[in-house]
């Protein structure tokens, strides 16, 4: 049996708010960069420049990429040989209020839904965990701002809906979106489960390297003509107008019951964020 600290959680946690918040994954970088040398609309592809020097500025002063440095979803893949000493989900938390107090980011949480009230340190966390096989702990924070996250949907679709009827829903969900997610966008889809599993499978479909595609080729398949015709809309950059709405969609699913289709649609902006590490 093999033993992490809570303390090493929690310096674990701190390092990978700050970090996701200042440097974009080298493939999301690779994708923002990439369309601005794609564009052609002239109002598009100066917005974009001016995202690629936003990613240069943050990377050379360690500052945050975007003002909005979001609520700390943390995903975790506990193996099933590890011990943690101490309170687990405690020290994610403290993790979370170490990072974003010392990283000077900007603490967006409050205390209750309704009544409000910012809870003064960004905590608490979102956590997600799940157990496999092995002796390693794998951290995942995905730091996500609700410009893009309120703008995401779930819908329970009729089996008879079928594919057109999950192809119209993430397409409906971009078109009412418009400009507010602050595109380009990457569309995670999930499809399957139940109400809240497709939820979580649009929000881990998020977590995917930008632009892989689902193994099952028609999924795949699925994944490209949505892409093609999201970035058809011609919402563009920021809403400006152009070719690039979307950087990636990506589909994740689980098998449903015999009456149902749940479908979820989880947009993220442009600064597409997460870090990750095992220990």
């Amino acid at each position: 049996m093999r033993e992490i600290s809570a303390q090493a959680i929690t310096e674990t946690v701190a390092r990978l708010c700050i970090e996701a918040n200042s440097r974009l994954s080298p493939d999301m970088e690779h994708a923002v960069r990439s369309a601005f040398e794609a564009e052609q609309w002239p109002i598009a592809k100066t917005t974009l420049k001016t995202l690629c020097d936003n990613l240069d500025a943050a990377r050379d002063t360690g500052l945050p990429i975007c003002q909005d440095t979001g609520m700390a979803c943390v995903f975790c893949e506990i193996g099933q040989e590890v011990h943690i000493q101490g309170d687990f989900e405690a020290a994610i938390h403290a993790g979370v209020a170490k990072g974003y107090t010392e990283g000077f980011l900007r603490k967006s949480v409050v205390k209750d839904p309704i009544r409000r009230g910012n809870t003064g340190d960004n905590t608490p966390a979102v956590i997600h965990t799940r157990l496999v096989p092995g002796d390693r702990l794998k951290i995942t924070v995905a730091p996500k701002g609700f410009g893009s996250e309120n703008m995401s949907r779930l819908g329970m679709l009729k089996p008879s809906d079928g594919e057109q009827g999950v192809k119209d829903f993430v397409l409906e969900t971009v078109r009412l979106a418009g400009p507010n997610p602050c595109p380009p966008i990457v569309v995670g889809v999930g499809v399957g489960g139940t109400f809240e599993k497709a939820a979580l499978l649009a929000k881990q479909a998020l977590l995917r390297p930008v632009g892989s595609r689902h193994p099952d080729p028609y999924y795949a398949a699925m994944e490209q003509e949505l892409l093609d015709r999201i970035n058809r809309l011609g919402i563009g950059p920021q809403g400006f107008g152009g070719e690039t709405t979307a950087l990636g969609v990506q589909i994740e699913t689980y098998p449903t019951h015999i009456a149902g289709m749940p479908v979820a649609v989880n947009i993220n902006c442009h600064v597409t964020r997460h870090k990750e590490a095992v220990l």
